[in-house]
């Protein structure tokens, strides 16, 4: 049976997460609030943030960035893509 959860991000119920997807507190908020959709618009965010800054994910300072750009587009609205970005053609 599927999970389901009332999506902060998306204000609304939607599939849930199958497990914890990041660890601690943090974590387990978003297993609990986010859902399956949500997480993977996070994880195309994430990837764009990560090419557009040329971040190393193991450098602790940007991990530390991930996480908190991570919090703000999953709960908040405050999340922007970078200054000058322009989504690739489709």
């Amino acid at each position: 049976m599927t999970r389901m959860v009332q999506c902060a991000k998306l204000n609304k119920e939607a599939e849930g997460l199958e497990r914890p997807t990041y660890p601690g507190e943090l974590g387990k908020r978003i297993y609990l609030n986010i859902s399956k959709e949500a997480w993977a618009a996070w994880v195309g965010h994430q990837t764009m943030l990560i090419n557009e800054y040329r971040l190393t994910p193991v450098d602790p300072k940007a991990r530390k960035f991930l996480e908190e750009e991570m919090e703000k587009f999953l709960f908040t609205d405050e999340s922007k893509a970078p200054e000058g970005y322009v989504p690739p053609a489709q």
